[in-house]
């Protein structure tokens, strides 16, 4: 019913409009015409489509198809009430978070997860909870922009935290994150460039070592990878995929906070994951700068 009375007011504003620039045009209404725009209004918006660009994951196109198991499961969930925020075993309220941390956890070797809308809002909440109005150290090289138009300069403002670029475009050394560190310094940010990449006369900085420079001065490492991956690496050469870091070997490299994207690890619906240490911060300690 609502479909057909707003059809309606579109087409009788229209008409006036009409009338309006031209006094000798007809008033009449066609019920036809109200019928077509309120079925526009209430028909599904996302159509099927052929994906015939050769990208599997894509992003504009709903990203890759569920597997018939993972539609039965949404829809035996959604078919009824489930136990979403409710402990079963110990009759109480439970966490929403509680049914993938566990898997997270076992898949990352991180102490704690959690998921989030997408990887942006990860990287956001991540900056927030570690370096609100505080400095957030990182290489130019890395001041990369991601899909829908995010720059990662807009995101640290967005976490009000403070830019403070080191190194240049194609070099970044230790010792420019090193001279950096003051009192203000918050949280040293690496970011994976997925994207795209710098090559010929490069240097960067590995997480490890990242780290270590972080923990001597009491500063939490935090590591943006953008999607990354979950086998090894010599699985993705046997497949013939692409070299990409693995979450659980940044997370054995120590860093504090790691966010990615899971829609595009794992080609499900859009989420952004958070795995790291449980305080988010193991880096940080009664000595760190301040």
């Amino acid at each position: 019913m609502w479909a057909l009375v707003e059809a309606a007011r579109a087409v009788i504003a229209e008409r006036r409009a009409e009338l309006r620039r031209d006094p000798a045009a007809s008033p009449v209404i066609d019920p036809a015409e109200v019928a077509v725009r309120a079925a526009a209004l209430v028909a599904p918006k996302l159509r099927r489509v052929i994906n015939a660009t050769g990208v599997v994951l894509h992003t504009n196109l709903g990203r890759a198809p569920l597997a018939r198991e993972a539609i039965d499961a949404i829809a035996e969930a959604a078919a009824g009430y489930t136990n979403l925020e409710f402990d079963l075993a110990a009759g109480e309220r439970g966490s929403r978070h509680d049914h993938l941390r566990d898997a997270l956890c076992e898949l990352t070797g991180a102490e704690d997860a959690i998921v989030v809308n997408n990887c942006a809002a990860a990287t956001v909440l991540g900056l927030a909870a570690l370096a609100t109005e505080r400095e957030i150290v990182v290489s130019r090289g890395e001041l990369i922009e991601i899909g829908g138009s995010f720059r990662l300069p807009e995101i640290l403002a967005l976490s009000r935290g403070l830019l403070r670029e080191v190194g240049t475009t194609n070099k970044t050394h230790a010792r420019d994150y090193e001279r950096a560190i003051g009192e203000r310094t918050g949280l040293l940010l690496k970011v994976h460039r997925s994207n795209f990449a710098i090559v010929g006369f490069t240097s960067e900085v590995a997480v490890a070592e990242l780290v270590a420079i972080g923990r001597a001065r009491g500063i939490p490492t935090m590591v943006d990878l953008g999607s990354g991956a979950l086998v090894a690496r010599a699985t993705q050469r046997a497949w013939g995929l692409p070299d990409e870091p693995t979450v659980r070997e940044i997370v054995e490299a120590g860093a504090d906070l790691v966010t990615f994207s899971g829609d595009k690890l794992l080609g499900g619906p859009q989420a952004g994951l958070i795995v790291g240490t449980r305080d988010g911060a193991r880096s940080s300690s009664p000595g760190r700068t301040r």
